[in-house]
């Protein structure tokens, strides 16, 4: 089962297992990381489930695509690797992927 590694706004690390074909932010959700809330719960309508990618990760999952790209263009700390966990599935190739969270998902 991958790991994903999920840092906190002020450093605290958080390690999770996740079951492939599911969402980061599912997997994030089923463990409790504070940081997402998933207020739409995956539908990529809301935004709340921003995160911002370890560049190192970056080429190993799909980029992002146009609802998820509009969605991102409305948030507080957009950066370049910022990208909507409900939109990314978990597979073993992102065994490891380190998922910075934001202050704020408002």
């Amino acid at each position: 089962m991958p790991t994903i590694v999920f840092i906190e706004h002020d450093g605290e690390q958080r390690e999770v297992h996740a079951e492939a074909g599911r969402s980061v932010m599912q997997a994030a959700v089923e463990n409790a990381v504070p940081g997402i809330v998933a207020d739409c719960s995956g539908s990529c309508s809301c935004g709340t489930c921003h995160g911002f990618i370890d560049p190192a990760w970056l080429a190993k999952i799909p980029p992002a695509g146009s609802a998820e790209s509009a969605m991102l263009e409305g948030l507080l700390e957009l950066q370049a690797n910022s990208r909507l966990t409900c939109q990314i599935t978990v597979t073993e190739e992102i065994d490891g992927m380190v998922v910075r969270l934001p202050k704020s998902q408002f």
